[in-house]
């Protein structure tokens, strides 16, 4: 896996971690090109981050922070690392907790965020996946903020709060990319 564009361009990633399940590079550029000029100034939660692949390329093209958000401790170190070799160590901080309870926090580290990138395990449940998306609603987003889902093609949608517009969906071989917006 390498950093897709921005001023990381062609950095080489660290290996992916034991279980990890990271976006494809096409995918990545597929969502990014969607994203276009958002992505430029945005500050960036990246939940169930992995190898933080997404976040960093976020970073890459212009973000102004990110937080990302991993349980794993194999896989926070791996983000540790891919935000060392990118050299965007300095605007990402890396919190290792599980989602929902990091979600729960009061003090909501970062907040509020301009693109929430989601890439959660498959076989998450939806009541869970749901849990989270409500959560976020809590004070987490700013306004005309944008939240990427991913998920199994095929996967039964999440109900997602009223107030977020369906803005695209693109298909990557067995992964599906839903970008919502808040209105």
């Amino acid at each position: 896996m390498r950093i897709v564009a921005g001023s990381a361009k062609g950095t080489r990633l660290a290996p992916v971690p034991r279980g990890g399940r990271p976006l494809s590079d096409r995918a990545r550029e597929g969502l990014f090109a969607s994203l276009g000029d958002r992505v430029v100034g945005a500050r960036v939660l990246d939940l169930y981050a992995g190898t933080g692949a997404l976040g960093i390329e976020a970073l890459s093209r212009g973000a102004e922070a990110a937080v990302f958000v991993e349980r794993a401790r194999e896989a926070v170190r791996t983000i540790r690392e891919n935000l060392e070799r990118a050299r965007l160590a300095e605007r990402g901080t890396v919190v290792a907790a599980e989602v929902r309870r990091f979600l729960a926090r009061p003090d909501r580290p970062g907040a509020p965020f301009d693109l929430v990138l989601a890439d959660p395990p498959y076989d998450l449940s939806a009541a869970e996946l749901e849990a989270v998306l409500t959560e976020l609603v809590g004070g987490w987003l700013a306004p005309g903020s944008t939240v990427v889902l991913t998920r199994r093609k095929g996967s039964s949608m999440p109900v997602v709060p009223l107030h977020w517009a369906p803005a695209r969906r693109l298909a990557y071989g067995d992964t599906l990319v839903m970008l919502m917006r808040e209105a």
